[in-house]
């Protein structure tokens, strides 16, 4: 870490004897190991390593960005003139500069961002986790015939910044993925299914033999699936569903979107938006979070924010050019170049979602969404869906072929129920939750 430190200042050394009058160094180092395996062969296998330093100056106001993996003495040199000369050819920005300088030690330990098993373990067990995840994924049941290929992929990352405020810092960081997608055969259709985890290390990521059956399960259970009646009524949404649905609240409260009037919260703050179930938090220092890092890409310590507290919106989420644009704070969500989450996150319930599915006297379970179709200034909300219509606090039988439709801002107000199952295996995660009523457009 060290000798990354020393040559992410020695870059923004050169820019500014180039004449930035601030500059900032990002190197980054990421070893890759990936597998797919479909039935009994490995088909593709991958190893590497990738190095990089992105250069950010400013001249006079106006800014460049480039990167490099020219990490020469002098590679870097030139690199860093030709950056300084791209800045003097843009438009003159009065927000763009580094964040003031901020007080910052530590390597980011205490976060338990990196596990040791990721670069201990042996390649050939990585190999057979992967066909050990197709062979237990087709043995679960004689209906699943084919696959979209089981995966298990590792990261080791090294991300070092320094720049011309004094700020120098380093950490490291590690990510285990497994996933399976077995395909099961009904009749004349074809029923996909997918289901994986991830997590800082192997010891914590779920076990392949769990991840097989679960995907398996979900394929099979689709068997038979019909298209529901049009209706109203009760919508849950099952945990990673639930997290693509708080992927589009973060879209609206990312400040980027909310500068340029793209964001069906603008206006919103300190209103009451959702039920009383709705808190949504920010957590950037959240140990063993995939998300979880000592400060962001501009090298602002992360911190954790309430951004939705018992519904009410209590804050929007920004770099520093979004901050300073908006008059407020950076809340340490700079993320290549733009504002992206940390670990971002309803808040649990204390229910699991089979109570939430028993307390529900006639509904629709959503554990599949088709498409991307959210209107970001106005909310609107419609999505294809696969799951099982819910009668009598029971799943009755699975439905596919339909669309869910609403409103963002009436589907937090909605919230009702909140299960127990979060799981923090993404930068945007939820627990499943369930709406008090949305329309399900099928027959």
């Amino acid at each position: 870490m060290a000798d990354s430190i020393a040559l992410a200042a020695g870059a923004v050394e050169s820019a500014v004897a180039s004449g930035a009058g601030e500059a900032e160094a990002t190197l980054t180092v990421v070893e890759r190991f990936s597998v797919e395996a479909r039935d009994r062969e490995v088909t593709t296998l991958e190893q590497s390593t990738g190095r990089s330093l992105t250069l950010r100056v400013f001249v006079d106001g106006k800014k460049a960005m480039l990167a490099t993996s020219d990490l020469s003495r002098d590679g870097l040199r030139k690199f860093a003139r030709e950056t300084v000369e791209a800045a003097r050819h843009v438009a003159n920005d009065p927000y763009a500069g580094l964040p003031e300088a901020q007080a910052f030690s530590g390597d980011g330990s205490a976060l338990e961002m990196y596990a040791a098993d990721v670069r201990e373990r042996p390649n050939e067990a990585k190999i057979d986790d992967a066909l050990g995840l197709e062979a237990l994924a087709r043995a679960y049941d004689p209906r699943i015939v084919n696959s979209g290929g089981s995966h298990v992929v590792d990261v080791v990352a090294t991300i070092t910044l320094a720049n011309s405020k004094g700020f120098h810092g380093s950490y490291r960081g590690t990510q285990v993925t497994r996933d399976s997608a077995p395909i099961a055969q009904d009749g004349a259709s074809k029923r996909v299914a997918h289901y994986g985890s991830a997590a800082r290390g192997y010891a914590s990521v779920e076990a392949v033999d769990s991840i097989a059956r679960t995907a398996a399960r979900r394929a099979v259970d689709m068997c038979g699936a019909r298209k529901p009646q049009t209706t109203r009524c009760p919508v849950i949404f099952e945990r990673d569903i639930a997290a693509l649905v708080l992927s589009d609240v973060f879209s609206a409260l990312n400040a980027a979107n909310v500068a340029v009037g793209n964001s069906f919260l603008i206006g919103k703050g300190g209103h009451k938006i959702g039920s009383g179930l709705v808190t949504i938090f920010d957590d950037g220092r959240l140990a063993g979070g995939l998300g979880s890092a000592p400060f962001d890409s501009e090298g602002v310590p992360t911190r954790r924010t309430v951004v939705f507290r018992d519904g009410v919106l209590e804050t929007f989420l920004y770099d520093t050019y979004y901050g300073r644009k908006l008059g407020a704070a950076s809340t340490g969500n700079a993320s290549s170049g733009g504002v992206g989450p940390t670990n971002f996150y309803l808040q649990a319930g204390t229910a699991s979602l089979a109570a939430l599915v028993e307390s529900t006297a006639r509904g629709v379970l959503i554990v599949d969404t088709i498409g991307f179709s959210t209107e970001s200034v106005t909310g609107t909300y419609s999505r294809g869906a696969r799951g099982f219509m819910i009668e009598n606090g029971e799943l009755s039988y699975p439905i596919d072929e339909f669309t869910i439709a609403g409103n963002v801002v009436e589907m937090l107000a909605g919230i009702d129920a909140v299960a127990n199952d979060l799981r923090f295996d993404g930068s945007v995660v939820s627990p499943s939750f369930r709406v008090a009523e949305m329309t399900v457009s099928g027959t």
